[in-house]
């Protein structure tokens, strides 16, 4: 016990410091034999590699990267990766491929076309990515040209309409904003402080953009298609199209203006084809083009025995490509085609920035024109009904007119026709008619001892099939208190020698209720004389064009005194009144009250005026007759 040292028992150094060695030993052994395998790896390896140094040069490359630029691997050493799988061509990549080659980007992918040393060509999709505890990069490069060959293919079938090969609806649109914006790049370029490169135009040229910035559309369809689907089925309206699409496309090919080996053909859906010009010259070619394309189409077609004949209506448009977009330059090829169908068809027409302009305001006044109504914007004016024979005001007629906020005042030929079409006609008639009943109610009772004044409204026919025109009338009459007789209704020659039905019945109603009911433009329409008798009509309007015949005062036209003669003493033989409208001039006033005219309406006694003026002539002296 005495020779035991006191305490722990530790190993004797001699036998750590043998271990050592032997781990060490073997963990060397295994890194080497990983790297040799990483090098017949990446020897060996398909994929196209290369070890890249933190200056971007080629330290190392394997045999497939050998085989794909036609060179030995040892070649490659020392050489510029990026020229290798030109990664310099363009700012972005390079950019990117710095940050990966300095360490501040992890990764890097793009798409290349390199060309191979048997001079093919082939995409490859080039990664860079940092290696594992190295300041070095791996590049490597993988053949996708199987499939970006599939891509295309499928992109040709989603893109291509099946029936006539040509370019659908969604490329002819990628096509027509690339346009836009290439002529707008080039509009600024040509007016930039120091003019376009020439890298940049080469560019331009190299896609089909050409140096005019301008755009050129020809919208067509075929007039009467649905007819050859409908009698001879969609087999041969699908040849009709596809034999369409090859004279279209001839057209477009053979046009002589075009630098770029033809225009974009496109079909964009049932029997509608567009061509777009991308590098327009003006109107002259757009002109001509559409003209080759009608005569192209009029030719008969020949399909399979069966020979047909058709016809096209296209809308062409031309503008410059700065300022304008897809949708807008669309909408007026639209817009054009419909003008080109309206005026008759097998016709082309260019797009008319005032037509449209007018197309427009009248949009706009009709999605307006209801609520116009709720907010007052309307006002009538009147003028005055004289009597021949002694020149006071019997009566007046109300005009209405609109206090458009954008457009100003306008008169009824503005708005009428629209408010006709869409029904709200009647819901500003039934506004006119109270209010014209309510301020003739006015001038009586401010006049008491003068002899009342009429009023007359006019009226259109869709009044009487869409309301119930009698209780509206009965109903406006015992609301403002005015007679009966103090009312005359306003319906064309055309609407009221037509009536039969619900409207001859409202009139009669009407009639017998003690309204008075005139026929206005008389002698324009049916002038079914005969007719007269058997409507409940106590007034006729003789239109102005009659009046007109009287101007010349030196040398008048016995014949319109004739006619107007003749119709007033037929009218005065069925108990009817006359009235002569557009009285101008004292002459025709005095041959007019010579014939037999009741009463007399124009610019000879007042334009349409406000109420406060009507009120002043009540009463006073006569007017001039």
């Amino acid at each position: 016990m005495s020779g035991t040292p006191e305490g722990p028992v530790h190993p004797e150094p001699a036998e750590t410091h043998a271990a050592e060695p032997a781990l060490t030993e073997r963990h060397l052994a295994r890194r080497a034999a990983e790297l040799r395998d990483y090098r017949a790896a990446f020897r060996v390896s398909q994929l196209a590699m290369a070890v890249v140094d933190e200056t971007g040069v080629v330290v190392v490359a394997n045999d497939s990267l050998g085989a794909l630029l036609g060179a030995e691997p040892s070649a490659l050493r020392e050489q510029a990766a990026a020229d290798l799988v030109d990664l310099a061509s363009d700012g972005r990549t390079w950019h990117a491929y710095r940050e990966v080659l300095g360490g501040r980007r992890s990764r890097f992918r793009c798409t290349r076309r390199l060309k191979q040393a048997d001079g093919r060509s082939l995409w490859a999709e080039v990664t860079v990515a940092p290696v594992p505890g190295s300041r070095r990069v791996l590049l490597s490069i993988a053949d996708i040209s199987d499939r970006r060959e599939l891509q295309a293919r499928l992109r040709h079938l989603q893109m291509h309409d099946p029936v006539t090969r040509l370019p659908n609806r969604a490329l002819f649109f990628e096509r027509l904003s690339c346009a836009l914006e290439g002529a707008a790049l080039d509009a600024a370029a040509s007016t930039g402080p120091a003019g376009p490169s020439d890298a940049s135009h080469e560019s331009y040229e190299s896609y089909g953009y050409g140096r005019t910035g301008r755009i050129g559309l020809c919208y067509l369809d075929l007039d009467g298609f649905k007819a050859v689907n409908d009698t001879l089925g969609h087999r041969v309206g699908d040849r009709l199209l596809a034999a369409v699409a090859t004279r279209l496309t001839e057209c477009a090919d053979s046009d002589g203006y075009t630098r770029n080996g033809g225009h974009l053909v496109a079909r964009l859906g049932g029997d509608e084809f567009a061509i777009l010009v991308e590098d327009s010259t003006g109107t002259e070619q757009l002109a001509d083009l559409a003209r080759s394309v009608l005569d192209a189409l009029q030719r008969p077609f020949d399909l399979g025995g069966q020979r047909l004949s058709v016809s096209a209506s296209i809308g062409v448009v031309e503008r410059a490509g700065r300022g304008t977009t897809a949708t807008a330059l669309m909408q007026a090829a639209d817009t054009t085609l419909y003008w080109a169908k309206a005026d008759g068809k097998a016709r082309w027409t260019l797009f008319d920035p005032e037509r449209n302009a007018h197309r427009m305001t009248r949009q706009s006044l009709s999605s307006t024109l209801r609520p116009a109504v709720e907010r007052g914007e309307f006002a009538l004016e009147y003028q005055p009904l004289v009597d021949l024979t002694d020149g006071a005001v019997r009566g007046v007629e109300a005009l209405v007119r609109w206090n458009h906020p954008q457009f100003g005042s306008l008169a009824p030929n503005r708005f009428i026709g629209i408010a006709e079409e869409d029904g709200s006609i009647v819901e500003l008639g039934r506004w006119v008619l109270n209010t014209a009943c309510r301020q003739a109610r006015q001038w009586q009772k401010d006049h008491p001892r003068e002899r009342p004044i009429f009023v007359s409204v006019n009226v259109a026919v869709r009044q009487v099939w869409d309301s119930d025109l009698v209780a509206d009338v009965a109903g406006i009459l015992a609301e403002t208190g005015l007679a009966p007789h103090l009312l005359q209704l306003e319906l064309t020659e055309s609407a009221v020698m037509g009536s039969n039905g619900r409207p001859l019945q409202a009139l009669q109603a009407l009639s017998d209720m003690g309204v008075r009911i005139a026929i206005d433009d008389f002698g324009t329409g049916y002038s079914n004389l005969a007719y007269l008798s058997r409507l409940p009509v106590s007034v006729l309007k003789l239109d102005g064009s009659f009046v007109r015949g009287f101007q010349d005062e030196e040398h008048p036209n016995p014949a319109d005194e004739l006619i107007v003669e003749a119709l007033v003493h037929l009218a005065h033989r069925l108990g009817l009144t006359v009235t002569a409208e557009c009285v101008e001039t004292a002459g025709q006033a005095s041959r007019l009250r010579r014939i037999g005219c009741d009463t007399g309406q124009g610019w000879l006694y007042s334009r349409a005026v406000a109420p406060d003026r009507i009120a002043e002539l009540i009463g006073t002296e006569p007017l001039p007759v």
